[in-house]
């Protein structure tokens, strides 16, 4: 009975300790600078498998369409070269279903010549699998998954798309569904529990727009909410802990210089919380999340034509820290010193 009793203490113990430590490791609304990409490159689209960040497409400038595929690993801040993709384009979209990354649309060369090329692409094997062609040609398209399916929203050429279409990888087929509210591209797209946030983008050329619009797969229905506070296209946008961060892009028309505004929304409250602006305002950049912090990459620093693209990669912590996370952490940085001493008195008993 005492030997159980001590072992309860040393389980609360070691959980006030974890929680603590995970107060203190986690340092909410900064920003640090991380290792710049290998390539600078603008208009590319990032997604995250097993901790790991995979960069695709883009190019130096407008009009210039990149195969290059590059691997970041936040834990040791290094980059890697992956197999290219076989198509070279920029303006795409990439999202993940079951460990796969499937890259979307894009534009080869001009912008008013977008394609509808499908490509997934396996991390494990470093391949890539040419899949069914969209149902249309776009470009600064955006995507997003929900229940394993794959929505494609907006794009271009230049004047905004109402098309959404869905996407299925375990059958490589491709459906229609409801309309955009407003045509749009430069958008951004973002999944939260079960429904999909279009945010920002251009609806007629050049003007940009603080609009939101909320999309249920499951009642195919759209849904007006509250607009962002600074108008906006071209962000980076990123989901964290049930909320969208917005970050940087281009402000009222592609002229202006990139902004480093930083908001966040939060589909439960529909509301807007401002937070610490980017220190390197970027525009036509992308993001992925690992661990709760969000990666922001590559773009440029430029008003249009956005020229010359930036390497820049800086990283945002959200102040969110997964348990799994905190566990690891917490085990080597608080406990793990004091562990030694009670296991040293548990045996004694």
């Amino acid at each position: 009975m005492k030997r159980n009793f001590i072992w309860l203490i040393l389980v609360l113990m070691i959980s006030g300790l974890s929680i603590l430590a995970s107060v203190g490791l986690a340092v909410e609304d900064t920003w640090t600078r991380k290792a710049d990409m290998p390539i600078a490159r603008m208009h590319p689209s990032a997604s995250a498998v097993n901790g790991k960040i995979y960069v695709i497409g883009g190019g130096p400038e407008d009009g210039i369409g990149g195969s290059t595929v590059q691997e970041y690993d936040p834990v040791t801040d290094t980059w890697a070269e992956k197999a290219n993709m076989p198509t070279p384009r920029w303006g795409l979209s990439t999202s993940v279903v079951a460990g796969k990354i499937y890259a979307i649309g894009g534009a080869k060369t001009s912008a008013l010549s977008p394609i509808r090329t499908v490509e997934e692409y396996d991390p494990a094997t470093d391949t890539w699998t040419k899949k069914a062609d969209m149902l249309s040609s776009k470009w600064a398209l955006s995507s997003a998954v929900v229940n394993g399916k794959i929505y494609v929203f907006g794009g271009g050429p230049p004047g905004g798309d109402r098309v959404v279409y869905e996407y299925d990888p375990s059958t490589d087929t491709w459906a229609r569904k409801a309309d955009m509210l407003t045509g749009s591209f430069g958008l951004s797209v973002s999944a939260v529990n079960g429904k999909i946030y279009a945010v920002g983008g251009s609806h007629n050329h050049p003007n940009i727009t603080p609009r939101v619009d909320e999309y249920d797969p499951a009642t195919d229905t759209w849904t007006n909410r509250t607009n962002m506070t600074t108008a906006r296209a071209w962000t980076a946008n990123s989901v964290v802990d049930g909320k969208i961060y917005v970050i940087g892009g281009s402000k009222r028309t592609p002229d202006d210089p990139p902004v480093p505004t930083v908001e966040i929304y939060d589909p439960v409250t529909n509301t807007w919380t401002q937070r610490t602006d980017m220190p390197i305002p970027r525009t036509v950049l992308t993001s992925s999340v690992v661990d709760g912090k969000i990666y922001v990459i590559g773009g440029s620093e430029k008003g249009y034509p956005w020229r010359p693209a930036t390497a820049v990669v800086e990283e945002y912590d959200t102040g969110f820290t997964t348990l799994q996370e905190t566990v690891q952490k917490t085990t080597s940085v608080s406990s793990e010193a004091k562990l030694p001493t009670i296991w040293a008195r548990i045996k004694s008993q």
